[in-house]
This record gives C-alpha cells, structure tokens and sequence, in this order.
C-alpha cells in the first residue's frame, strides 16, 4: 500500500540548533502511528514540518504522491491534512460550536453533519455547545481542538502532545478517541510523551531521541522491546 504521509531524510533546525536529523517515517491510509519520546525529542517540529509551520534544512515531505515542498499551510489544509496543535489553542471567547464551525469549509447541511459526528465522538462537547471556549475543563479544550481539526474533514490528522497537562484518566479518554478516528475513515499521526498510552491505540510508531529514529515497528513489537521498555514504560 502506497503511503499516505511519506517524509524523507527531514533535517530541520533553529539556528544553529538541529531539532531534527534525517528523520524517516511514513503513516498509510487506515492506520493511527505514533510518534513517542521525551520532550525535545522533535516530534513536535516534524509535525509543524509536515503542516508547513518548519521549513526544513533537507529532506522531503509527500503526501499522497505529492511534494509538499512549496505548498502554503492553508493549501495543505485544503489537500487533507487536519492539525491539532500543541496546546490546544482553542478561541476562548467563542462558543463551543462557534469554535467547531469557524474550521469547517463545507456547506450548511455538510457542516451540520459535521458537527453531528464531533458531538457523538465527543459527547461533553455536545453538553458544552453554548459554553464559551475559556470556560472547558483542560480536557474538554482538548476535545474541542481534536473536533476543530476534523470539522475540516481531514484524511491524515496531527495531534500534537493531545495528553498534556491532563489527568490519567483524561488521558485515557482523550486518546481512546483515536481509533475512533481511524474508524471513520481518518487516518492519524500521534506526537506523544505518553509512551505508553500511544503505543496502546496506534498500530505502528516511531521513537525519536535527539532528533533521530531510534527505533520504529508494530506498536505491540515495541511494547515488548526491552529497550523501550526501560526507557519509557519503567519496567
């Protein structure tokens, strides 16, 4: 099968600094991959790479067969890519649903139907429709950043760091969602420092340290990987 997301060789750094050092990593059509390791891994810069946020050093981004080299952040929106950022980024002075509909480039009738299938995904938002964006709970606006990202109907969505600063048991939801995601027909690329959690609801995933692809393979291979093991899920 023919890769949805391919990026090659990504170089990309701050100045003189090197987020990222000849990163490879592929994610397919119907599969959730993540994307693990500490904080200042790279995880998060390859993701602004891929939406077009990094310019990269070297290396190449395709999606779908085509270079995204050149391709502003709004085109590569309109090609299929949904982002939800770091942070969650939510507009605070704006409904629940006003926050759902500003991302949506369809017809009435298809954002309606939009909205519908983010409400039933995530039913605290549907509770929380008339509320303003600064009243969530921290897990709730990240609800909302998830349902932002898919009113655009995307068929690759990011999720930057979606577990952070949330509880466990909030983790445990927000990231239960995923393959629900996947289901619908979305296919999911996962930045996460939750080893755990990750490896738990992606198919297959990528460990950067430093910058670099440490290790990559079936998520359940990694879970058994003594070196992952040790380093990230504290056995």
């Amino acid at each position: 099968m023919n890769a949805l997301l391919q990026v090659t060789g990504l170089t990309a750094r701050y100045g003189q600094i090197t987020a990222l050092e000849a990163a490879t990593i592929e994610v397919r059509a119907g599969e959730a991959v993540a994307l693990v390791g500490a904080n200042g891994a790279g995880k998060t810069t390859l993701m602004k790479s891929v939406m077009g946020f990094v310019a990269p050093a070297a290396g190449a981004i395709d999606y779908d067969g085509r270079p995204l080299a050149g391709v502003a952040v709004s085109a590569r929106a309109r090609l299929g890519l949904g982002y939800s950022p770091e942070g969650r980024r939510v507009f605070p002075g704006m409904t629940v649903r006003e926050n759902l509909e500003v991302a949506s480039r369809a017809g009435r009738a298809a954002t309606r139907g939009r909205l519908d299938e983010v409400y039933a995904m995530f039913p605290a938002l549907a509770q929380k429709a008339a509320a303003l964006g600064w009243q969530l709970s921290g897990g709730q606006q990240q609800m909302l950043a998830i349902g932002r990202a898919l009113m655009t109907a995307p068929r690759l969505l990011l999720l930057d760091e979606p577990s952070l600063g949330l509880s466990p048991i909030l983790t445990t939801e927000v990231l239960g969602r995923v393959r629900a995601i996947v289901a619908r027909g979305t296919a999911v690329l996962l930045a996460e420092q939750n080893v755990a959690m990750a490896l738990a609801v992606a198919d297959r995933a990528y460990v950067l340290q430093v910058g670099r692809v440490v290790e990559s393979g079936p998520a359940a291979e990694l879970r058994q990987n003594p070196r992952i093991r040790e380093a990230f899920l504290g056995a």
